[in-house]
């Protein structure tokens, strides 16, 4: 059964990430001007400002970089409470939010390897992969 989950963000280049997604794949955009890659997705390099980004496969490895736990309904009960955030940077560089797999708050320790799964999820939008961290 799919995990209820908030809206995402959909249109332009969020459509092509949620469909590399669904594909089992977490692919970040990477400027084919000057190699800086960028997240969330964008029309154009941050860095120089170039409109050529390709789709670089990441390879799923991360470290937890910081937390947060949310104690607030911000999502109309979409998400039981609490419910815990990480903050992971990726091993190619980008900083990816996301949630924990399978450890709580409690297990998280800054610096812990994590590695990429994906959960089935669901949204206003329909059904959807989302991508998630477990103890790497």
């Amino acid at each position: 059964m799919p995990q209820k989950r908030p809206d995402r963000t959909l249109g332009g280049p969020h459509d092509a990430f949620w469909d590399w997604c669904a594909r089992g794949e977490l692919r970040l955009q990477t400027c084919t001007s000057c190699g800086h890659r960028t997240w969330p997705p964008v029309e154009a390099c941050e860095a120089c400002g170039s409109g050529g980004l390709d789709w670089e496969r990441m390879s799923g490895r991360g470290r937890i970089a910081s937390w947060c736990t949310f104690e607030r309904d911000y999502y109309q009960g979409t998400l039981p409470l609490p419910y815990d955030t990480i903050l992971v940077e990726l091993e190619e560089g980008p900083l990816f939010l996301s949630n924990p797999a399978g450890f709580t708050r409690q297990e998280i320790e800054i610096g812990m390897p994590v590695a990429l799964t994906f959960v089935d999820a669901e949204d206003s939008a329909g059904p959807f992969r989302l991508p998630v961290f477990a103890k790497g």
